[in-house]
């Protein structure tokens, strides 16, 4: 793979490179070494360096950024009203992913095209649309660069990072640019766990090849697409790196806000555990929506302590389950009161989030004769393969279940590792 590198912006001098291009396929310079131990404001993301540097990278470019409430600076304010008023960089145009880019949309929607009422900025509508679809928006758009700053949640099917994807390959064909803007991978960049998905199940939560929790950052995850899935036509990409940042950091180590990227996110502590219960929505118990605690409550009418006793009895590493009841105010059981287990992370060092769903499956499948999977086999697109649904139903045990995806997911973390630019 041939680099070229656009030339070193000093934001800050001892910051180092801070942002780099190749052709066609994208590289980015590593975070500084020597990075100072855990404290509040530690970490820099790539907007802090970005405006640090007074926005050179984007000096004489038509600029609209694909963002949401997560794009925003260490003091809560959001980078487009941040932007907006700078001289320094022409901002034109806003896209707002699913959910919108103020965050007034429920999962499944979005806000549609409006004009900003803060910025008089347009605001253009990302949310299921790919391909020249979006290459159309972005040329209607008359923007030169296309930024990209979200929070990710680290896992496959957290729509955000198909945003990035469908967003570079439109950019390609409408012949823009695109910039991303990093930011934590909330619940570690250490490992990716999990099968990887099969392309015969691409779907929104799952357009390409990578495992149910990748382990990168949304930086990294930029590379990785460039190089590996739109090699034929890449995009022009530059992405900023964080300073600070070590791939072993969870986010409350990084001295940053969190905003919920989603309304079911609502903390860090919600993602630590989405990779593995959101497989849930799979099936007809609830996954904790309409609950203070989604992807942590777990639960259908009829079920009652046996599942939690299951679950403790294979004495998973570093989570403890405990007998639950609660009423959702929205989604499945709506207004009803369900019985089912609560997660408790006791060792996020030693949790593995992803085999505890599947343990958690097998579990309630063992122990409630009312389980089922959704008819339309949801399951199937969440997991990318129909080998968790089929080996669950066999009577497979956790340990089978996650013995089937190794091949893969080994072949899978050899080739994230070109991509990775944080140590630690």
């Amino acid at each position: 793979m041939s680099l070229s590198r656009r030339g070193v912006l000093a934001a800050g001098g001892a910051m180092g490179a801070l942002a780099a291009t190749a052709a066609g396929t994208g590289t980015a310079s590593a975070a500084p070494g020597g990075s100072p131990g855990h404290g509040r404001g530690r970490v820099r993301t790539g907007f802090d360096r970005l405006a640090a540097d007074g926005y050179r990278l984007l000096r004489g470019q038509k600029v609209g950024v694909v963002t949401n409430p997560t794009g925003i600076t260490a003091d809560v304010r959001h980078i487009v009203d941040v932007m907006h008023p700078d001289e320094r960089v022409n901002l034109t145009a806003v896209f707002g992913p699913e959910h919108g880019f103020r965050g007034t949309a429920q999962a499944g929607g979005s806000e549609g095209r409006y004009d900003d009422p803060a910025t008089g900025l347009p605001v253009y509508d990302t949310y299921l649309k790919s391909g020249q679809d979006l290459a159309d928006i972005f040329t209607a758009s008359g923007v030169d660069t296309v930024v990209f700053d979200i929070q990710d949640a680290g896992a496959r099917f957290y729509t955000y990072i198909w945003t990035l994807y469908d967003c570079m390959e439109a950019a390609a064909l409408a012949g823009k640019r695109l910039a991303v803007l990093d930011r934590p991978n909330p619940v570690t960049g250490r490992a990716a766990l999990g099968p990887v998905l099969d392309p015969a199940f691409a779907t929104f939560v799952g357009r390409r090849e990578i495992a149910q929790a990748h382990g990168m950052t949304v930086a990294e995850l930029a590379l990785f697409f460039n190089a590996e899935f739109l090699h034929e036509n890449p995009v022009r990409l530059d992405v900023v790196t964080m300073s600070g940042w070590r791939r072993s950091d969870f986010f409350d180590a990084t001295g940053l806000p969190w905003v919920p990227p989603s309304p079911n996110m609502p903390a860090p502590e919600t993602a630590l555990v989405y990779s593995g219960t959101c497989l849930f929505e799979g099936t007809n118990l609830s996954e904790g929506r309409g609950t203070t605690r989604p992807f942590e409550l777990l639960g259908a009418e009829g079920i009652d302590h046996r599942w939690a006793a299951a679950a403790n009895a294979l004495e998973l590493p570093g989570v403890a389950f405990r007998e639950a009841y609660f009423a959702p105010t929205f989604s499945k059981f709506q207004g009803k009161t369900v019985g089912g287990v609560q997660l408790h992370v006791q060792d996020r060092e030693v949790f593995d989030p992803v085999r505890t769903g599947i343990a958690l499956l097998v579990t309630a499948k063992r122990t409630w004769s009312g389980f089922a999977w959704r008819p339309d086999n949801w399951i199937d697109k969440l997991t990318g393969n129909t080998r968790v649904r089929t080996m669950i139903d066999a009577g497979a045990d956790t340990d089978a279940v996650v013995r089937a995806w190794q091949r893969d997911l080994s072949a899978f973390r050899a080739k994230r590792r070109r991509y990775l630019r944080y140590g630690g």
